[in-house]
């Protein structure tokens, strides 16, 4: 089962995406009385939100993408405007699901190389950066205070120097003090820290020698605040030993099989799913194909799509993790007292998505049509090529720091509403229509609204350009902001 094709019928005002579907987006805002593949419209429709192209009746499955995104609460007549006043979700709070396989493995490729830091484990890092690592909350600000110091008298000899604060490595029990501490394991393990500094406190329950353990990076120093003299001035000592050794690589040519893409959406509007994140799935597409990686997370946001993914699971054991996976999503909210379709945000409503399954047809196209070839637990990290799923939450901030946490060295992330934040590799922030890339062009790198006038093949070509230079060393707009941050899901209780 593949997603179904985008741009099927397209009009100046109105966009239908797949012969089946009775609605259509706008993609201008679409005034009452105006007439438009067919039909008159009765009403205003804002620009992204949806008309309806044929009568609907009350309790009739909604189609978009050739798929039920929700049933009618009444019946539609052609014209109007379809939105959450006249349909609501059908997402079940659990599934039942079998095997049928349905997909073709792509042709493999060869795609442009770019320049990458090789380590000597064989993976290879789009940046060369010191990065600086608290094991506790308590020295947070310490870490920060080392990287400020450290990056201004060490300019220019590395990438950048960066510490990642966070509030949490104490008061935690259980898996929630090992969902913490496999995060930052696996960053400080991450290929795009040419060195790690990890700053302890001395007390915390996320003790340093218990980290350690976990770590595979050769070029580590580490201080504990509470037996140093002068933690700041000592630590800035240890990053200089860091950088001398880091300085020893270099960028090499490289094919983009060694690329990892992790691939993520966040204030998605209505049109999300026709334009950003069709394009990105054809990066997805386009690096699987030449032996590459893709991670595709947010769980909850497939919630409605998730069978698309399991009828592309390489085999049956691929499947029933996906299975498991999703379904304890699922029984995640349930226990908490939460429906599984709490979403989309208030954001996305306004921006003309109307239920978690149109939120989440429209976010898997980011995976393209490739295999899904391994299931990643929350702070596990890539081991197989191909397309992994990863669990983490939609939150914009946990999922693309669990996305870098598991080996990502770019993270491509889409957007309709906008967003200015940054991670810790470099976050691409592709906007899905042209007026949020002309208005805030301070965030946004690649403007996927021209999916609309040049065409997907055209603009996915450019993307990919885009891509390479910024792996090659082409900073993003999120780097030149200085938007680095790290967030990390707290599941247990505090002590």
């Amino acid at each position: 089962m593949r997603p179904s094709p985008i741009s099927v019928r397209m009009h100046p005002a109105l966009f239908q995406i797949d012969p089946r579907d009775p609605v259509a987006t706008a993609l201008r805002d679409v005034v009452a009385g105006e007439t438009a593949s067919g039909i008159t419209v009765c009403q205003d429709i804002p620009k992204g939100h949806k008309v309806a192209l044929r009568p609907i009746a009350a309790g009739e499955p909604v189609h978009k993408f050739g798929f039920p995104i929700g049933r009618a609460t009444r019946a539609i007549e052609a014209g109007e405007h379809v939105h959450t006043h006249n349909v609501q979700t059908a997402l079940q709070t659990s599934g039942t699901y079998a095997y049928n396989p349905a997909f073709e493995a792509g042709p493999a490729a060869e795609g442009p190389g770019f320049l990458g830091y090789q380590r000597a484990d064989g993976r290879v890092g789009t940046r060369n950066e010191i990065w600086i690592l608290p094991t506790v909350g308590c020295v947070g600000r310490t870490a920060e205070k080392i990287a400020e110091r450290a990056a201004a008298k060490f300019a220019g000899r590395v990438d950048g120097i960066h510490a990642f604060a966070h509030p949490f490595g104490c008061s935690q029990l259980g898996d929630d003090l090992e969902g913490t501490r496999a995060i930052l394991t696996a960053l400080a393990s991450h290929p795009n820290a040419g060195g790690v500094l990890l700053v302890g406190l001395g007390c915390e329950s996320n003790q340093m020698s218990t980290m350690l353990h976990g770590i595979s990076q050769p070029n580590l120093r580490t201080i504990g605040a509470q037996a140093a003299g002068d933690e700041v001035e000592e630590g800035i000592g240890l990053v200089e030993e860091l950088i001398v050794q880091a300085e020893q690589c270099v960028r090499t040519a490289q094919t983009i099989d060694k690329l990892v893409v992790g691939v993520k959406c966040g204030g998605s509007d209505g049109f999300s799913g026709l334009t950003a994140n069709p394009l990105v799935g054809r990066m997805s597409d386009a690096i699987t194909a030449s032996g590459g990686t893709a991670i595709l997370t947010e769980i909850p946001e497939i919630f409605g799509a998730e069978q698309l993914l399991m009828a592309r699971a390489e085999n049956s054991d691929v499947f029933e993790r996906i299975v498991t996976l999703v379904n304890g999503f699922k029984a995640y909210f349930t226990r908490h007292g939460e429906p599984v379709s709490e979403n989309p945000s208030p954001g996305n409503i306004a921006g003309g998505i109307t239920t978690l399954e149109e939120k989440s047809l429209g976010a898997v196209q980011k995976a393209g049509h490739a295999t899904v070839t391994d299931v990643l637990e929350y702070g596990g990290h890539v081991s197989r090529r191909g397309l992994a799923l990863l669990e983490a939450p939609g939150n914009d901030a946990v999922s693309s720091t669990a996305l870098a946490a598991a080996g990502a060295t770019v993270i491509l992330f889409t957007t309709g509403r906008g967003t200015p934040l940054g991670f810790p590799v470099p976050t691409v922030k592709i906007a899905s229509n042209s007026d949020l890339a002309s208005r805030k062009s301070g965030w946004i790198d690649f403007d996927a609204g021209k999916v609309l006038s040049n065409g997907l093949a055209a603009t996915a070509d450019a993307l990919l350009a885009r891509i390479v230079a910024i792996a090659s060393g082409e900073s993003t707009a999120a780097e030149r902001n200085g938007e680095r941050e790290i967030a990390i899901w707290k599941r247990g209780v505090t002590l």
